[in-house]
């Protein structure tokens, strides 16, 4: 009887432990594998001010996309993003980008941009976030 119960126990707990294992494999191949992609050199550009002051803003951006293989993708459109990104930017005014919540909005603001023109060229949102590894104002 005693053996038994101990065949019942253990026969649960491996299939018990099974089932967990089986269950982190498919999580881990569902979970999707980001990657990051630098636009080298960093962006330059003037923004606009008042008066005769003039002032630029130096930039790195770092896109984080959420397929490996949409690195690509990025490299072949690489002139267009870096073209979007800089008109973008001459656009701000100089209280835009001074503030913590202005520059928010404009990597806000440059991801949604950027994943509209991609979607127009690759018919796919590429850019799960777009971050700014340097800002420097002067």
């Amino acid at each position: 009887m005693l053996k038994q119960y101990i065949v019942l126990i253990v026969s649960v707990l491996i299939s018990t432990f099974s089932a967990i294992s089986y269950a982190d494999d498919e999580e881990q191949n569902t979970k999707p594998t980001f990657a990051y992609y630098t636009l080298a050199p960093d962006l330059t550009t003037n923004v606009y001010t008042k008066g005769k002051k003039l002032a630029y803003l130096q930039v790195r951006v770092d896109l984080m996309v959420a397929d490996s293989s949409y690195v690509v993708e990025l490299e072949r459109h690489e002139p267009l993003i870096r073209d979007t990104i800089v008109a973008y930017i001459g656009e701000q005014t100089e209280d835009q980008v001074k503030t913590l919540a202005g520059r928010e909005e404009l990597r806000r603001q440059l991801k949604e941009n950027l994943n509209n023109l991609l979607i127009a060229e690759t018919g796919r949102t590429l850019i799960a976030d777009l971050l700014f590894t340097k800002f420097l104002y002067q």
